[in-house]
């Protein structure tokens, strides 16, 4: 392979790599609703007596289980994925018993036609990223797409609190239940990434290979440099944006007799759009 096909290769590869991995701009830092109770209407999509008849139920979870579960609607993501805001926010309210980061967030963006199951590290065994995802499908986006915002979020709180109740064994069995016979990863970031290391190892050659040539021909040759500049910005910016760390603001804002309990999330659970 000559040269200037490797060079223009990689850089192809990188562009492609770069293109899956780095979300479009840069975003401010997201601002959060305050956490005034169990649900927090700020799209304003539940009458008074709705919120209160889910607070109620919301409130009896977390009497018979320790679980907390919060609702919230919001005004706009802030250009954020439902799921880049929705584990921040959990951490930022801190949702949840910190013993066991026992906390669900039930995410409803109707500007941007999304919503999400956020859940807590200590309930993805039993509320699982694909029965988070069937109880979306099923119990919350038929509604939705009928323009009745109260009718989904209290078939999605239903459903969750239905799965969170149940007897752990069974609450498991109901969750493997739900999970796809085969797993099916995303290959194709996999596969450019694997490509990038291939055309970075075939320069390494090339440079090795240049060495023993300069002694016979002088001609300097060795490894391009922006074949290492370009696989290490690639990798780096992939590594960046598949891990997601702290959310970076502190937890608190909450207000009217009900509080966080520390609880932390990592991005398990589900989303949905209409």
């Amino acid at each position: 392979m000559t040269r200037p096909v490797r060079r223009f290769l990689v850089v192809v590869f990188i562009g492609l790599a770069s293109a899956l991995a780095i979300p479009s701009g840069v975003l401010a830092d997201p601002t959060f609703p305050t956490l005034s109770g169990r649900v927090v209407d700020q799209a304003d999509l539940l009458s008074p007596r709705q919120e209160a008849a889910i607070t109620g139920k919301l409130a009896q979870l977390e009497t018979q289980t320790g679980d907390q579960f919060v609702v919230v609607t919001l005004s706009s993501l802030q250009d954020y994925e439902i799921e880049d805001y929705g584990y921040r926010l959990g951490r930022h309210w801190g949702i949840g018993q910190s013993e066991n980061d026992s906390g669900v967030l039930l995410i409803v963006a109707p500007n941007e036609r999304k919503v999400r199951i956020e859940v807590g590290y200590g309930l993805e065994p039993v509320l699982t990223d694909a029965l988070s995802a069937r109880i979306i499908q099923t119990d919350i986006l038929p509604p939705f797409r009928d323009g009745d915002f109260a009718q989904g979020i209290e078939a999605g709180v239903d459903a969750v609190i239905t799965q969170l109740t149940l007897d752990p064994a069974e609450a498991q069995a109901r969750a493997a239940a739900a999970a796809p016979s085969e797993v099916e990863a995303p290959v194709l970031p996999g596969i450019i990434i694997a490509l990038i290391f291939v055309f970075f190892f075939l320069a390494l050659l090339g440079g090795i290979g240049g060495r023993g040539r300069r002694r016979r021909g002088g001609k300097r040759r060795g490894i391009d440099p922006i074949l290492i500049w370009g696989a290490s910005e690639a990798m780096s910016n992939w590594a960046r944006s598949s891990s997601r760390g702290s959310s970076g603001s502190s937890r608190g804002g909450s207000s009217g007799g009900f509080r966080g309990g520390g609880g932390s999330f990592g991005g398990g659970g589900a989303s949905g759009g209409w």
